[in-house]
């Protein structure tokens, strides 16, 4: 019998799958996926958000754990748990030294990552890389993987695993458990039951684009509901932030979001705005984006800027629209050209100037214009412009299995001695609602590795409780 089954092929998957068998165990690893699409919506990530008191090789400054709790407190809202925030944060410090040992190497940000370079240390090659990296030193340690293996069901005796059912019919029991098999995120009616009908008749779930893979479809995180373990969430709750319209459905990845929000304005398709485009730094307020998106008339929304704004952002995959006046993009948008232009000339006559810099908090505002634009604020007049459409992508949902420090799957608010969780199926635990870059990635490798650390004690205590009983056997 294998000591330590891991049910996912993503970074918190294979995190505790390397610290399970780095702690003795035999591990089997299976992942729902082919070969060619593995590590779930690991492989779209770039970085990892990181806390350090002094500067560490990509690293510069500092970024304590205080600030790095007030950060996250701010984009949830107070919808975290700190005692495991606290955790995922503390472990952010010191995870990138065992990384390495795995293969995982590090650059300094891409020229287009403002404002990360102090907080976020970024993958060399990207997620694909890490989990690529991942999958090799998991392979030469001994880890048993399996691809195209989805599973369907968890076999429980009580609040105990004992087994799971996989989608060809099999039965795989083992000593312990460890769950990592993503969100329901590409459940695309699971979303539509969540999301319901909006007040103006729509459902809006119906609109959106899943930013990573189309193999997360929550049947296992549905599974253990059902089966009585203790959930954490709003299933409405997700990393969600603005991409193009013209993305895939599944898999667009980093590159199909849009980062130029902060540079200009945001409009619906009744050519209004509807948020403060420069409330806060791009990766401090980029995840809220799809959600605000999301509750616009039709899902849809439009960035727009000008040509002083080019080059100062990441450019995203799809190229914009591009017209010589504010007339002639509304018509190209296919938005009502009378009010496009009313909103801009209002836009920019509340325009008060200051010393614009992207890389600070400027003093370049609107003064009488609401929604107020507060930082980064200066006139849409320098043609050509540009305008790109914009629609809610989906990149993990938020509702999960609650835990505790062990990462471990609670029934009736008693921890179960050999289930743990991590990755998505347990992020809500700390993320309530909002998202800060890189979070995502911190609390996966945090919690993998303390799942996969705590799946091999369970796996050798069912062993030694069995040698026990068979010695007592054998005396009587």
């Amino acid at each position: 019998m294998i000591d330590v089954l891991v049910v996912g092929g993503g970074n918190a998957a294979l995190c505790a799958a390397l610290m399970a068998r780095e702690a003795g165990a035999s591990v089997l690893l299976l992942e729902a996926s082919p070969r060619e699409w593995r590590g779930g919506n690991s492989q779209h990530t770039r970085n990892l958000r990181c806390m350090h008191e002094a500067p560490q090789d990509v690293l510069v400054d500092a970024y304590p754990e205080e600030e790095y709790w007030q950060d996250l407190l701010k984009v949830t809202g107070g919808l975290t748990d700190e005692r495991l925030a606290r955790i995922a944060i503390r472990a952010s410090s010191c995870c990138r030294d065992w990384m390495r040992t795995h293969g995982v190497h590090f650059q300094p940000p891409l020229s287009g990552a403002l404002h990360v370079a102090r907080t976020n240390a970024f993958f060399m090659g990207g997620g694909k890389a890490l989990v690529n990296a991942y999958f090799r030193s998991a392979e030469k340690l001994g880890v048993q993987i399996r691809y195209d293996t989805p599973v369907v069901s968890v076999e429980l005796d009580g609040d105990r695993f004992v087994a799971v059912l996989t989608a060809g019919g099999e039965r795989i029991e083992a000593r312990s458990c460890v769950l990592a098999a993503g969100g329901f995120e590409s459940n695309r009616e699971w979303l539509s039951e969540a999301w319901g009908v909006n007040e103006r008749g729509e459902r809006p779930a119906e609109n959106f684009l899943i930013r990573g893979t189309r193999f997360n479809e929550g049947v296992l995180l549905k599974a253990l509901i059902d089966a009585g373990a203790d959930s954490i969430g709003d299933p409405t709750q997700a990393h969600m932030v603005a991409i193009d319209a013209r993305a895939p459905l599944y898999d667009g990845g980093i590159c199909t979001r849009i980062d130029c929000v902060s540079l200009g304005v945001v409009v619906n398709r009744e050519a209004k705005r509807f948020y403060d485009e420069g409330e806060d730094f791009w990766p401090k307020r980029y995840a809220i984006w799809g959600r605000l998106v999301a509750q616009q008339p039709g899902q849809i929304g439009y960035s727009i800027i000008d040509r002083k704004a080019i080059g100062r952002f990441m450019p995203p995959v799809f190229p914009g629209t591009v017209a010589d006046s504010l007339p002639e993009l509304a018509r190209k948008l296919g938005l009502p050209e009378a009010a496009f232009v009313e909103t801009i000339n209002a836009y920019n006559a509340a325009c008060r100037g200051g010393t614009f810099d992207h890389t600070a908090l400027d003093d370049c505002h609107t003064e009488g214009l609401a929604p107020a634009k507060t930082h980064w604020a200066r006139p849409i007049d320098t043609p050509p412009f540009y305008g790109y459409p914009l629609r809610p992508g989906v990149t993990f949902t938020y509702l999960g299995l609650r835990v505790n420090e062990e990462s471990a799957v609670h029934f009736g608010g008693r921890p179960s001695p050999n289930l743990f969780v991590a990755g998505e199926m347990m992020a809500g635990n700390v993320l309530g609602k909002g998202y800060t870059a890189g979070v995502g990635m911190a609390i996966g490798t945090a919690f993998g590795r303390i799942a996969g650390t705590q799946a091999a004690k369970a796996a050798k205590a069912a062993k030694a409780v069995k040698a026990v009983k068979e010695e007592q056997h054998a005396l009587a």
